[in-house]
């Protein structure tokens, strides 16, 4: 619980249309700190001062949050806490929005399109904000719902979220019950768990409320009395009570088993009806649960606002012809009994008089119960703030912590690795198990280590289909290393009734390392993991895997991305039957071997098969299936490691024709959908993830194709000089119509008609363009001088005038930007090849 004194670095949060602050009590519970909390009504509101949920009485805002003026009262909140209690950033911001527009229990539904864009002022104070997490909770309807987004267009709200703020965070959707989760009622509610990207190795999943076995009414409030006058408070809890109701309704609920409806009675004076004109009109049952008494032995219904009546949803007490008391409501929505409705302390309420009572429960019940009614259960917030608050302080261990273990343990010795491993399993968590295992490897072989985060995974394991589309599920990694993917397929997969997990490794060791690893999961028996010793690439040819019609529902991992080069046997094996024959590099055959195998195919690659001619065959081949989303890292993918990465993720029983690719950024920290056809247009030698309007006006003005491009790779440092007949000019000698003179960077040979590019000298057609920039210039070759490496030479490929007005575009504003977008915005894999000289166009005019 909160203590008196605000603490160095205080945990914070936020709260929109915090209503009673039932939810929020669990942050508050947590040692959280409630920087604003805003609600538009004041006796719900109130709830929350009598709890002391802020400590500055500005932290309450009661205003309606599409005004101006009521967000400037957040901001400044927040604006606040950073003056003055070295908050740096907010933690978390929470959003429940109004529902009964989307609320299967509302009947009386108008237009609710207004209501539901409520949810966008959420979306723009988490766009604005970036807090370190963020959560919504709604209805089950809540995502399908549409609302007016930010652009003026009417979407769902799904989509409102995720292209608003997709690209600046991992995010989770997940309808779920409550009752899973230890809340001791039914509630079927969505949750939307956010992750800010930067915040590597954690993952919405890490602070889903946890599963545990549902309670039964009889468990939760079955040693509290009976209640069997009408009227009647229990002498030591004026908060368990008999709310009183016409009397003549008694005879239609008394006899009412469990289970039972008043409409279920045989005699119709029985069942609930209305005298008019003398006679019996019976009313209408618009749900079935109406006038029904609950079980004792079966989990409780859900709490719905109108809690106080016989007449709504399964509102009866299972033996006493009553609704549920106020204190059982708590209780069946984990609502602790510190939790205060009033500023009168309980010890006072319970001393007054019956008719005192009385006067309090008329004017204060029915805000009670309708507060617990829309309230989202305090252990489902709670669960998630303690998995915040241990994702927020927990100590990761980084690269260099992590040298250090291995270098202290010798853990480049296998056997000394598993030792270690079976030793330390409760100390470490599996992500840092799994990154000593990585790193530990890479020391072993010498190459670099391709750790993939729990972030990075999550990016991957999110948009796979849901586990509502199956009664069970087979699901293949083909490198599984140290298991990576795992936890997150176990987590998304665990309600599958069935669910089988081949995972594959070339390396016994791996496999066996990996079976340590895996009991550091806790593995539901719906699961099963075959752990197979097998070469991928050689499935269904050698081996356990003789058949090749074994297929899977989902293929998913990070396979190698090494080439092929001293076993040209294998070799030949690997490319049999692949479609790309060209390429020497594993993945290209990983990725070809997964769409021959699976319904879905979800791979972290190298960001070249975006754009390098090697893997020409290989996008041909794979266009032809619907992509359904492709991730670009960049070079954020692996830390440490300078490779620039995707992800790609597409259903092989799908066609591509007008099918939409979700395109995510965390280079440009932007998310959309872009059709396939448009990003993998023939119209161009490549894919273009970043094609827009503005790429397409400029492409409109130029005609493209009039350049070959050439690089020289034989001249080295070792071949040039100060001074020489030759001059060898380098990408900084290189200017817009212009060549750079530069201090000890100019180079010169002597010999130079051994060198390839030699056949170049003088040609006064050749123009010059750097390597490796996005700040792009050109000019003529002059003459006497060559080029290395880091500059490529472009001939035309026509008889056409090539002009220093034309060289001059290639350094325009206009022209840069255009290139970023026809480059994907890459970094490492800017090289001008015959694939990308292509956009080095002349002007229509």
């Amino acid at each position: 619980m909160m203590n008196n004194e605000i603490k160095k670095n205080p945990l914070t949060y936020i709260s929109l249309f915090s209503s009673a602050g039932v939810g929020c009590y669990g942050f508050k519970i947590e040692d959280f700190e409630c920087i604003a909390t805003n609600e538009i009504i004041e006796r719900r509101l109130n709830v929350q001062r009598h709890n002391n949920k802020c400590r500055y009485e500005t932290g309450y805002i009661v205003d309606d949050i599409l005004k101006e003026e009521t967000k400037n009262k957040i901001r400044k909140e927040l604006e606040f806490w950073k003056k003055n209690h070295n908050v740096k950033e907010l933690d978390v911001l929470i959003s429940t929005p109004p529902c009964q527009g989307m609320s299967v229990a509302n009947h009386k539904k108008g237009d609710e399109l207004a209501r539901n864009s409520l949810v966008i002022e959420s979306i723009r104070l988490v766009d604005e904000m970036r807090p370190k997490f963020f959560i919504f909770e709604n209805v089950r309807a809540f995502l399908n719902s549409l609302c007016t987004d930010i652009d003026g267009k009417d979407k769902k709200i799904r989509e409102a979220i995720e292209l608003n703020l997709g690209g600046k965070y991992n995010i989770h959707y997940q309808v779920i019950n409550f009752k899973d989760y230890g809340n001791p009622s039914s509630r079927t509610r969505t949750l939307v768990l956010g992750v800010r990207k930067d915040l590597q190795e954690i993952t919405p999943l890490d602070f889903m409320p946890a599963l545990q076995k549902e309670k039964t009414i009889r468990e939760v409030i079955g040693h509290l009395p009976s209640l069997k006058v009408m009227g009647e408070i229990d002498i030591k809890d004026i908060y368990h009570n008999f709310r009183s109701y016409a009397e003549h309704m008694r005879d239609w609920i008394s006899g009412t088993k469990e289970g039972e409806s008043a409409f279920d009675n045989k005699n119709p004076k029985y069942r609930p009806h209305k005298i008019i004109d003398g006679e019996l009109v019976s009313n209408t049952q618009k749900n079935a649960d109406k006038y029904s008494r609950c079980f004792w032995d079966k989990v409780g219904p859900c709490i719905h606002t109108r809690n106080d009546i016989l007449a709504s949803q399964a509102t009866i007490h299972p033996s006493d012809d009553r609704v549920f008391s106020v204190r059982e409501l708590m209780r069946l929505m984990s609502i602790p009994d510190s939790f205060k409705w009033t500023a009168t302390p309980e010890k006072v309420l319970n001393s007054l008089s019956l008719v005192e009572k009385s006067k309090f429960f008329k004017r204060e019940e029915m805000n009670i119960r309708q507060s617990i009614g829309e309230a989202v259960p305090t252990t489902i917030f709670q669960q998630i703030a303690k998995n915040i608050k241990k994702s927020i302080q927990k100590n990761i261990l980084d690269e260099k912590d992590i040298e250090n273990i291995i270098l202290d343990n010798d853990l480049v010795k296998i056997e000394n690795l598993k030792y270690f491993l079976k030793k330390q399993l409760a100390n470490y968590s599996f992500a840092e198990l799994s990154k000593i295992v990585e790193l530990a490897n890479a020391y072993r072989f010498k190459h670099a280590a391709y750790y993939t985060r729990q972030d990075i995974c999550f990016t991957v394991i999110k948009d796979l289909p849901d586990a509502s589309n199956y009664n069970s599920i087979k699901i293949l990694e083909p490198s599984v290393g140290a298991g990576n993917f795992l936890p997150l397929l176990v987590e998304k997969y665990k309600s599958v009734s069935s669910v089988q997990i081949d995972v594959i490794d070339i390396d016994k060791n791996a496999i066996d390392i990996l079976k340590i690893l895996i009991s550091k999961l806790n593995i539901p028996t719906n699961i099963r993991i075959n752990f197979l010793n097998e070469d991928f690439l050689l499935f269904g040819k050698t081996g356990l895997f003789t058949d090749e019609s074994i297929h899977y529902d989902i293929v998913v991992g990070n396979p190698p991305f090494g080439k092929v080069s001293d076993n040209e046997s294998l070799l030949i094996e690997y490319k049999r039957g692949k479609f790309n024959t060209k390429t020497n590099n594993l993945f290209s055959f990983f990725l070809e071997k997964s769409i021959n195998h699976a319904d879905v195919v979800a791979l972290i690659i190298p960001k070249s098969l975006l754009s390098a001619p090697e893997f020409d065959a290989t996008r041909e081949f794979v266009s032809r299936f619907a992509i359904s989303k492709i991730t670009d890292y960049g070079e954020k993918g692996f830390k440490g490691v300078k490779i620039e990465t995707i992800s790609i993720i597409l259903n092989t029983t799908k066609q591509r024709l007008h099918n939409p690719v979700l395109v995510e950024s965390y280079v440009k920290h932007e998310l959309g959908f872009k059709d396939q056809d448009y990003i993998c247009s023939k119209d161009f030698p490549y894919w273009l993830v970043y094609r827009d309007s503005f790429f397409d006006h400029v492409a409109s003005k130029l005609n493209f194709g009039i350049f070959t491009a050439y690089r020289d790779r034989q001249i080295t440092k070792q071949h040039t000089k100060l001074n020489g007949r030759v001059r060898i000019l380098k990408s900084r000698n290189i200017g817009s119509n212009k060549i750079v003179d530069i201090p000890n960077y100019d180079s010169y040979v002597d010999e130079y008609k051994s060198l390839a590019i030699a056949k170049y000298l003088n040609n006064i057609e050749a123009v010059l363009v750097p390597n490796l920039t996005y700040n792009p210039r050109a000019c003529f070759l002059p003459k006497n001088s060559l080029v290395d490496g880091s500059v490529a030479v472009l001939i035309p490929k026509l008889d056409v005038e090539i002009t220093k007005n034309d060289l001059a575009y290639y350094n325009s504003e206009e022209f840069v930007e255009f290139y970023r977008v026809a480059r994907n915005y890459g970094t490492r894999s800017l090289n001008i090849d015959n694939n990308s000289v292509f956009f080095f166009g002349l002007s229509k005019v």
